[in-house]
């Protein structure tokens, strides 16, 4: 159902297995659903250190562990 032949960046790809939409990592991270679907879908993409911060809290707070390495590079 997740990635029907779309282009996803290490980020997408691991939103997708964990079973996550990008609307509801958006809605707790208080960023726009935009950025999130670039963070998704565009390998090259970097997001800004704040909403990677606003992001990765989202994310802990749901329960995962991740770290900004593991999917974009620095």
């Amino acid at each position: 159902m997740f990635g029907l032949g779309k282009p996803r960046s290490k980020f997408g790809k691991w939103v997708d297995k964990m079973g996550l939409t990008q609307e509801e990592i958006a809605k707790r991270a208080k960023v726009g659903r935009t950025t999130i679907s670039n963070m998704c879908k565009d390998p090259s993409y970097s997001p800004r250190i704040s909403t990677w911060v606003k992001v990765e809290r989202a994310l802990r707070s749901l329960g995962y562990s991740v770290k900004r390495e593991d999917f974009f590079d620095i």
